[in-house]
Order: structure tokens, then C-alpha cells, then sequence
């Protein structure tokens, strides 16, 4: 049989070169495991490959979970990790809806890839960034007993879905989080001991520590095409450089309040200088420089040099380490040179000639220059000389000292500031309640006025020094950040309290505490197309398609999208030989030519049924077909549980085999099979003993930058304010100023300045803080 290969890949950012991986980046979970040696309810079978090995799941009472130390491990190098990729092939059987892999702690799945046959479904559970649970669903039917290979590769927030190596769907969604706690668990073919259990085969069950891992099996796709994450760590280096620059400014900050308190401070003031600490009054040498302690601060004045009467053989040269001239004989035998005659300069401080071009500081006239000089070659000799925001302490610039500029006045600080000395230069600090222009002047901020606050809409903002407060208005309880009006009571499925015991419901829900679900599908609220039925749904509704039609691709809520079959061009009409198909408006009729004596027989299946005849599908014995003049009408077959006969695969809810009963998730209660209830924003039913839960379908949300999941619901809405959102789609290019002026991409986080519990974020341009409570 045809083979279906099917590549998940879950991921934006990565490069995959080659067609397979290093043995270091690729875990073998079955050899981990060592699945078929100690493992009741797993029979090793023969492989998709010849001679390869796989393993037959079954029962319902097996227990193939990791040990302890091998879940660690293998936790261990997926911990952390935004790229990877689990690869596996599987045949699994029909009717099934199993867990092929789990990783979950407690009731957080942290990675969990699910088939459901009922729903034709692959789902991939998994948490986001911000710890919240999220189900992304690929429909696709895999429990069909046939092989097929599934890739699910991780990188960042991108999905792809490959199928028969081509690809079919391409996604972006919340980027997964691998922060497993410790002490989970690493199940395989089922979700726990009670539920979930995978029936079928499995085999090369392998986690690939990269992205791409489709690649492996389609070795033709290779490409080396780069990916976002590369830029994405490009951008979050610019972010922890933007988290450093504010933390120095706060520093600086900091000390400029320092200074102001010592500045009134009446005890004695010493000195500091190299790490040395003198007394007022105290008196020493440092390098050529006389330096004394004058009320805290330190003066240095230039060593005095006597003049040189130097003998005709000598001539006043500086010796290193001495601050004055001293007398030297004339220079040794000179060198030869071995430059052209032409090339050779003479020298008025020396007898020997030199070649033009000569590096004086390179032979040793770098070493006269000593504190804050450097040497400057010249065309006849070196000389130092002062590097910028230094001046000389001696005539050939060997010593320098740094220009308070400052002190002198030679700075460029306005209004608002405070000028700071610097080695080499000098800063401008901002006075505090003050925000900054440029490097040289600020200006006073006035959060309240200007709109540039925290506070809660329904709060008073209260201009400080240096920043704000915020105090909730009467009528509201909360930190002023956020402030809740008081209701009697909770607001159910995200109904809001805006002022005491009265509740504003969410769209789809009424009643005093918003506890009534409105059934927009009662006649004269809601009109669907003719071609499409109205369906009710918590908080929602939508149009579905009548048999006969289907949705164009456009999906549009009323059900205009939805347009008719035409089951004869498609081939999917049973008329027989000798009518002819008439595509009809949701059907199609079979008729017989003109002037010709049609019998009403039918094909189906390639087998002729007579007009009138009954049959039962082969591929759905739970389904009833007849011919009636050459038209075949399927229909379910109609459970009548107080018929003995019933056929119990076919209406499970009139099995009352206690093996068929399913067993809740909180382990105490228990449903019969056929049974539906709703657990945690999910749909569940039991059938025949096994648990199939899948995500409540939730309505489009569209052209909304900013969304939340209301307390009390389960799928997202529009919301205006951007700090009550809690699902965003970053955009790089707008950007946030923090309270020292300083630009922050969109996502960054950040700690208020003067506080250590208010958290702020920049959500696409607009700044959002609140209190962190377990910083309190």
C-alpha cells in the first residue's frame, strides 16, 4: 500500500544542512525505553522496512511509561531547548484515538502529540511562553491501518505540514516553551496509566535535537534556506543591550544621589587618588607631580626643573623614571644604515644620521611617554603628547592630567543637570524628577500630564519627584495599576464589573452574572444562508454547511461561503450506466435520456444495485444504502437501544458493558459509551471505553491587534487596552521609551526604576506595568 508521509514541523527559525544528524543530536526513544523487554502489552512485529523492527501496542492496561533516570535524561536535552524534532512511523488502527507521545507534569503537557480517528484529527499540546496550555489542530486522518511517517520538528513559532514530502499547511504560532519541571513524565502510546492508549504499530520513534528533522526522511527536500531565529537572537542581544544600558543609567543615577548627600556632610573630607587615601592637609609625590589634599580634593601642580649647564661632551636628556633633565654623554658609534645615502637625515639631538621614516617610538621613545601620553613619531624624532582631556604637566608632554571640565567650566552641561567628571571627559546627569534631551540637557516630566503613566483607567495619577503614584478611584479596589470595581459576586464567562453589583457581559452570554449562554441560533436572531445550518456554541455560534455543499476557502460567518457540490463533475453520484447525472442545487439527480427505457438500477462501488435493493457499506457497517431509481441514499443507521440486536459498534451509547464505561479525568466519575461533556475549554466523548477530547471550535478573530481569554472562557476577544492582553503579536518596529528615555523593542521587559516589584513590558509601542506579587 501507498505510503504517507507526513512532516509537522513546528518552528521558524533554523538551517538544516545534510540529510540526517549527528549521532549526538539524535535520541532513540525505543532503545531508551528499551521497549519490548519489560514492557506487558507491547509484542515486537515486524517493521514498514524489511527486516526492520517495530512494536504492536494493545490492551488497555499496559503501562509503557519512562523510568526515572532515562525520563531525566532524555528531559535533559529537550529542557530549554526552541529546536528540535521527533520522527517516528506508524500504522495505527481504525476507529482509534490515541496519545502517541506525552511529556507532562501533573496536568501541564508540555509535549504531546494525539490522533484521533473520530475527528480525523493530529493534534500537538503544548505550553507557550507565558505558561499558558494550547492545542494546535492539523485535520488529517493517520487511523486508516496504513504506514505512515510523521515528523514533528520544533523551531521557534513556526508550523509546517509536509505530506508525502510536499508540503500542505504553513503556520505561525505561539512559540512552545521546553520548561520542564523536574519529575516528569515521558509516557509512549498513551497519555497515563487510564488514558489516551495508542492501538496500531510503531517504529524509529526518534527525537533529532535540530530543526528540519523532515529532512531525514526526505533527504530530496534538503535546503539550507536561513531562518528567523537567527534574527531573533539578534534581536534579543539588542534587548539585554537596551536592559544594560537602562541598569548603568540607573547606577549613574544613583550616584548622583549619593553625592548630593555628601555633599552636606560635616566631618572631615579626605582624599582619594589610586587607591590611596590621605588626610586634609597631607602632602606627597606623585610621578613628576606635587600633589596635596585640600578639603576633599586633590591639587597636583608640575615638579619644578632647575636649568641644565651641561659639559660640551654631554647634552640634557630626560632618564626614564625621572621627572627632570639630566646630563648624558653623546651617543655611541653609530650604526650602519641600510637605507640609500639619499634617504639618510641628520638629527640636531644626536650624531648619528638616520634612515627618513624612522620609527623613533618603536626604538624606545614610547617609553619616555608615561600617564595619559602617547608618542607621536616626527620626521626628526618622537615626541608625546596628550591624549584628549588631559594637559601636560611637564614641557615634552610625558606626564599629563586629566581637565576637570567641570571645574574649569569647559563643559557642555545646560539646565536640569549636573556635570560629572569623567577620566578624559565629563557627563550630565539629569536632576532627579528630570528626563533627558540629549547628553548635555533635560527637561522636567510630568507622568500625569503627559499620558506616560501606569495607572489604571479607573485610578488617580499623583505627580512625584522623579515619577508618579497611582490610587484607585472610590468605588475601586486594587494597587492603582489595576483597579477592579466591586461586584456582589464573580462576573461569569468574562463578563466585567464595572461598578458595584453590576456585570457587563462578554458577547454570546446574558444574565446578571453573565451565567447564560444566548442561543443565537433561535429563529429571528440569527440568519445563516440557505445553504448552511446554524450550529450554537459557548458564546458563539456558527454557519455550517448543509450536506451538499461545502465552504469555498473563504469561510465567511453566515455561510455565504458556502456553495453547492457538483457531485457529477466530481464523480461522486451513483447513477447507473444508462442515466445520466443532473447536478442539482445541494444534490444531483439521475435521469433516464430521452426516447430510452432506463431500469433505476445504481452503481455503487463498482457494483451494479438494482432499483429498490438495501445494503449495508462495506467501509461503514453502521451505514444503510439503497437504490431508488438510480439513486443511491446513504444513511446512519438508526439506534434503537431497547432492540436486543442493536449493533452496540454501531450505537455505542446503547452499550452497557461496564468495559465500555470511560472514566473521567478527576478519576472519580464515569460515563457510558456515546456520552459527551466539556472539560477544561475541551469537547470530550467515550466510545467504547476510550476518551477523545478535542479543543472547543472558536470563531475567527480578526483584524484585532490585541486579544484575552475572559476568566471564565475559552476562546480569545478583542480588546482595547493592550496591557489587559495576553496574546500579542510582537512587532519589532514600534517601540517603547522607558522612564529614562532609553527605546525598547516590542516584548522587552524591563524593572521600573526606584522600584523592585514593578515589572513593565512594551507591548507594540504602548508601555504596560504592573506589580509582580511574588516580588512583595
Amino acid at each position: 500500500m501507498d505510503l504517507l508521509k507526513v512532516s509537522l514541523v513546528l518552528g521558524t527559525f533554523g538551517i538544516w544542512s545534510g540529510s540526517g544528524a549527528e549521532p549526538a543530536q539524535r535520541v532513540d526513544v525505543l532503545e531508551e525505553l528499551k521497549l519490548g523487554e519489560s514492557f506487558s502489552g507491547v509484542l515486537q512485529v515486524r517493521g514498514f522496512h524489511n527486516q526492520s523492527r517495530a512494536f504492536l501496542f494493545q490492551d488497555s492496561w499496559r503501562n509503557v511509561r519512562a523510568s526515572a533516570a532515562v525520563a531525566e535524561g532524555l528531559l535533559q536535552k529537550l529542557r530549554g531547548r526552541i529546536e528540535f524534532t521527533l520522527l517516528l512511523t506508524l500504522k495505527q488502527e481504525r476507529l482509534n484515538s490515541g496519545v502517541i507521545l506525552s511529556i507532562h507534569h501533573s496536568e501541564q503537557r508540555f509535549l504531546e502529540l494525539e490522533s484521533s480517528a473520530p475527528r480525523n484529527e493530529i493534534r500537538l499540546h503544548y505550553h507557550t511562553q507565558d505558561q499558558r496550555p494550547h492545542t494546535e489542530v492539523f485535520p488529517y486522518r493517520l487511523a486508516d491501518d496504513r504506514w505512515h511517517k510523521i515528523s514533528v520538528g520544533v523551531s521557534s513559532s513556526h508550523i509546517v505540514l509536509h505530506v508525502d514530502c510536499s508540503r500542505i499547511y504553513e503556520r505561525v504560532v505561539d512559540t512552545p516553551a521546553m520548561d520542564i519541571p523536574a519529575l516528569s513524565s515521558v509516557w509512549l502510546g498513551q497519555r497515563n496509566a487510564a488514558h489516551g492508549f495508542y492501538k496500531g504499530i510503531m517504529q524509529d520513534v526518534q527525537l533529532v535535537l535540530m530543526p528540519q528533522g523532515h529532512i531525514s526522511q526526505c533527504p530530496d527536500l534538503n535546503r539550507t534556506c536561513p531562518t528567523c531565529n537567527d534574527f531573533h537572537g539578534l534581536v534579543q542581544k539588542i534587548m539585554e543591550l537596551q536592559d544594560l544600558l537602562a541598569k548603568t543609567s540607573s547606577k549613574l543615577a544613583r550616584a548622583e544621589e549619593k553625592m548630593k548627600s555628601l555633599d552636606g556632610c560635616y566631618c572631615e573630607k579626605t582624599c582619594s587618588l589610586d587607591g590611596e587615601v590621605y588626610r586634609e592637609g597631607d602632602a606627597w609625590i606623585d610621578g613628576c607631580r606635587n600633589c596635596t589634599c585640600s578639603n576633599g580634593t586633590v591639587k597636583c601642580e608640575a615638579v619644578y626643573c632647575p636649568p641644565l649647564l651641561c659639559a660640551p661632551d654631554t647634552a640634557p636628556t630626560y632618564m626614564p623614571g625621572a621627572c627632570c633633565k639630566e646630563c648624558q654623554l653623546d651617543d655611541p658609534p653609530c650604526p650602519e644604515l641600510n637605507c640609500p645615502e639619499l634617504e639618510q637625515i641628520s638629527l640636531t639631538d644626536r650624531c648619528c644620521k638616520v634612515c627618513r621614516g624612522h620609527d623613533f617610538c618603536a626604538e624606545g621613545s614610547s617609553q619616555i611617554c608615561v600617564e595619559n601620553s602617547e608618542c607621536v613619531n616626527l620626521e626628526a624624532g618622537a615626541c608625546c603628547s596628550c591624549k584628549d582631556g588631559f594637559r601636560s604637566l611637564r614641557d615634552d608632554s610625558a606626564y599629563c592630567q586629566d581637565i576637570d571640565e567641570c571645574a574649569e567650566g569647559k563643559h557642555y552641561c545646560r539646565e536640569n543637570t549636573v556635570c560629572v567628571n569623567t577620566p578624559g571627559s565629563f557627563m550630565c546627569i539629569c536632576h532627579t524628577g528630570y528626563i533627558r534631551i540629549d547628553d548635555y540637557s533635560c527637561t522636567e516630566h510630568d507622568e500625569c500630564v503627559t499620558g506616560q503613566h501606569d495607572c489604571d483607567e479607573n485610578a488617580l495619577c499623583f505627580n512625584t519627584v522623579g515619577g508618579h503614584s497611582c490610587s484607585c478611584k472610590p468605588g475601586f479596589v486594587g494597587n492603582g495599576t489595576v483597579c477592579r470595581a466591586l461586584c456582589d459576586g464573580l462576573c461569569q464567562n468574562g463578563g466585567s464589573c464595572i461598578s458595584p453589583d453590576t456585570c457587563i457581559c462578554q458577547q454570546g452570554f446574558t444574565g446578571k452574572r453573565c451565567e447564560t449562554d444566548i442561543d443565537e441560533c433561535l429563529d429571528g436572531f440569527v440568519e445563516c444562508d440557505s445553504r448552511a445550518t446554524c450550529v450554537n456554541l459557548p458564546g458563539w455560534y456558527h454557519c455550517e454547511c448543509r450536506d451538499g455543499y461545502h465552504d469555498n476557502g473563504m469561510f465567511s460567518a453566515n455561510g455565504e461561503s458556502c456553495e453547492d457540490i457538483d457531485e457529477c463533475e466530481m464523480e461522486r453520484h451513483s447513477c447507473a450506466n444508462d442515466t445520466v447525472c443532473f447536478n442539482m442545487d445541494g444534490s444531483y439527480d439521475c435521469r433516464c435520456p430521452h426516447g430510452k427505457n432506463c431500469s433505476g438500477d445504481c452503481v455503487h462501488d463498482n457494483k451494479v444495485k438494482h432499483n429498490s435493493q438495501i445494503w449495508v457499506l462495506d467501509s461503514d457497517r453502521c451505514s444503510v444504502c439503497s437504490c431508488q431509481n438510480g439513486l443511491v441514499m446513504c444513511r446512519r443507521m438508526v439506534c434503537d437501544c431497547d432492540n436486543p440486536t442493536a449493533d452496540l459498534f454501531c450505537c455505542p451509547e446503547c452499550d452497557p458493558r461496564i468495559s465500555s464505561q470511560c472514566l473521567h479525568q478527576n478519576g472519580v466519575l464515569t460515563y457510558s459509551s456515546g456520552d459527551s461533556w466539556v472539560e477544561n475549554c475541551q469537547q470530550c466523548q467515550c466510545l467504547r471505553g476510550e476518551v477523545d477530547c478535542w479543543p472547543i471550535s472558536c470563531p475567527p478573530v480578526q483584524d484585532c491587534e490585541f486579544t484575552a481569554i475572559p476568566e471564565g472562557e475559552c476562546c480569545p476577544r478583542c480588546v482595547t487596552n493592550p496591557c489587559q492582553a495576553n496574546t500579542i503579536s510582537n512587532d519589532i518596529t514600534k517601540t517603547c521609551t522607558d522612564e529614562h528615555g532609553i527605546s525598547r523593542f516590542s516584548g522587552s521587559t524591563w524593572t521600573k526604576h526606584g522600584t523592585e516589584c514593578i515589572l513593565c513590558q512594551c507591548k507594540n509601542g504602548h508601555v504596560c506595568c504592573s506589580v509582580d506579587p511574588l516580588c512583595l
